[in-house]
C-alpha cells in the first residue's frame, strides 16, 4: 500500500501539525505502508531530486512568498503530478488547513486516486486578521470540493468534529484517530534553567499567538507565592507585548523567555517541570501536540475547557491534568495552587497520564489506525 501525504510543512518546521506528520512517516513504514509527502520548503531552496523506488521520500517545493500564512508554490501541482505519475500512490491523504493540496481537485490523476483528508483545524471565519476573513470566501469553496471527494475525513477528536461547522455536512464520512508522537527515554530535569526559586516551576510552550491566552497566564502568576516561576518556550508575533505585562506587573525576576529549544532541551525542560500549562481561550487550539509531550514526560497539565476544543478529551478525565474555564487568570492561579498542595494528585496524573499516552496516543499506534482506515477505504473503492 502507497499513500501520498499532502501537508503545508514538515519538521523541522515549527508546529505541532508538522511534528506530527514527520513522526507519522517512518512509523507508518514500520506498519508496512509505503509512504512520500509533499510540502512546502522553508524558502526558495526546496528538494529537485528523489529515489521514488526508495520506502520513503519527502518533497520540499520551494516558496516564493507567503499570502496571509499561506505559502505560494508555484511548482506544487507540477511536483505532484510527478509524484502520482512515477510514484503511483493508491491513495491520497490530505493535510488541511492548507490551500495548495486544493491543485489534487485540478489534476485528473489526484483525482483517480481516493482521498483520506485530515482536518487538523478549521480556519477562522471570524479571524481578527481581516485578511484571513477576506480569503476564506475564496477558500470555502474549495475545502467543501475537497471534502465531498474525500471517502473519509480524520478529525482528531469528537469534540472538534462534532463543533466543526464546515464538517457538519459530511458527518457521515468522520472518523476520530487522535494524534500522536513517538516516546522518548527519560531525560535528566534541568531546573537551573528557571529563574531562582524553590516554588512550583510552571511551563507553557507553543507560538505567543493571541489565541494562546498568554497573557492571562502572566496574570494569573502574579496571583500566586512569590517563589511560583514560569518558563515561556518559544517566540511569535506577541512576545513584546507579553514581555511589556510581564514588567508592569513586576514579574520580571519570575520569568524566562527561553526562545525555542532543540529537542534534547526541551525534553530537559518538560523532566524539571511541575506543571505544562496550555492557557488557550479559542478553538483555533484545536488539539494541543505540547499536552502529549508533557503526557510523555509524566508532567501534570493544567489546560482551559474551551467548547469545541480537544484539550479536554486529550487531558482525559483527570488523568493527566485538568481543565478550567478560559480567559479567567483567577481560575488558572486555583488550578496551578491545587496542584501544589495536593502532591497526591499531582502524582497521580504524573502517573496516569504517562500511561495514557502510551496507551492512547504513542505515534505506531495511531499509525496502525491510520492503516486499518486506509485499507477499508480501499477495500470500498
Amino acid at each position: 500500500m502507497r499513500v501520498l501525504h499532502l501537508g503545508k510543512y514538515m519538521a523541522p518546521h515549527p508546529g505541532g501539525i508538522e511534528r506530527f506528520l514527520a513522526e507519522l512517516l517512518p512509523a507508518q513504514r514500520r506498519a508496512g505502508v509505503l509512504t512520500a509527502a509533499l510540502v512546502h520548503a522553508e524558502g526558495r531552496a526546496g528538494s529537485h531530486r528523489c529515489r521514488f523506488q526508495a520506502r520513503s521520500a519527502v518533497i520540499r517545493a520551494p516558496v516564493l512568498a507567503t499570502l496571509a500564512y499561506t505559502p505560494v508554490s508555484p511548482s506544487w501541482p507540477i511536483r505532484l503530478q510527478r509524484l502520482i505519475t512515477r510514484w503511483q500512490p493508491d491513495l491520497l491523504h490530505l493535510h488541511l488547513p492548507n490551500p495548495s493540496a486544493f491543485w489534487a481537485l485540478a489534476l485528473p490523476a489526484a483525482r483517480a486516486i481516493p482521498w483520506v483528508v485530515h482536518w487538523h483545524a478549521d480556519v477562522p471565519a471570524d479571524a481578527l486578521d481581516a485578511r484571513l476573513r477576506v480569503l476564506y470566501r475564496l477558500y470555502r469553496p474549495l475545502e467543501d470540493a475537497v471534502l465531498r471527494r474525500a471517502r473519509k475525513i480524520i478529525a482528531t477528536s469528537a469534540a472538534y468534529a462534532d463543533s466543526s461547522a464546515p464538517l457538519r455536512r459530511w458527518r457521515s464520512k468522520v472518523a476520530v484517530v487522535p494524534l500522536g508522537m513517538a516516546d522518548l527515554s527519560p531525560a535528566s530535569p534541568e531546573p537551573d534553567a528557571w529563574p531562582t526559586g524553590t516554588g512550583q516551576r510552571l511551563l507553557f510552550v507553543g507560538r505567543f499567538s493571541y489565541y494562546k491566552g498568554l497573557e492571562h497566564l502572566i496574570d494569573a502568576l502574579a496571583l500566586l507565592p512569590a517563589d511560583t516561576t514560569l518558563r515561556l518556550v518559544g517566540s511569535g508575533a506577541r512576545r513584546e507585548s507579553i514581555e511589556r505585562r510581564t514588567a508592569a506587573l513586576g514579574l520580571a525576576d519570575r520569568v524566562v523567555f527561553a526562545g525555542a529549544l532543540s529537542d534534547a532541551d526541551l525534553a530537559r525542560a518538560y523532566a524539571a517541570a511541575d506543571v505544562l500549562c496550555l492557557p488557550s481561550i479559542e478553538r483555533s487550539e484545536a488539539f494541543g501536540m505540547v499536552l502529549l509531550e508533557a503526557m510523555r514526560a509524566g508532567v501534570p497539565s493544567l489546560a482551559t475547557a474551551v467548547p469545541g476544543s480537544g484539550m479536554a478529551s486529550v487531558i482525559g478525565d483527570g488523568e493527566a491534568g485538568f481543565v478550567v474555564a478560559p480567559g479567567q487568570p483567577a481560575a488558572l492561579a486555583d488550578g496551578i495552587r491545587r496542584l501544589r498542595d495536593d502532591p497526591e494528585c499531582s502524582r497521580r496524573f504524573r502517573r496516569d497520564g504517562r500511561a495514557r499516552f502510551l496507551r492512547e496516543f504513542q505515534i505506531d499506534r495511531i499509525a496502525s489506525r491510520l492503516s486499518d482506515l486506509y485499507r477499508e477505504v480501499l477495500s470500498n473503492r
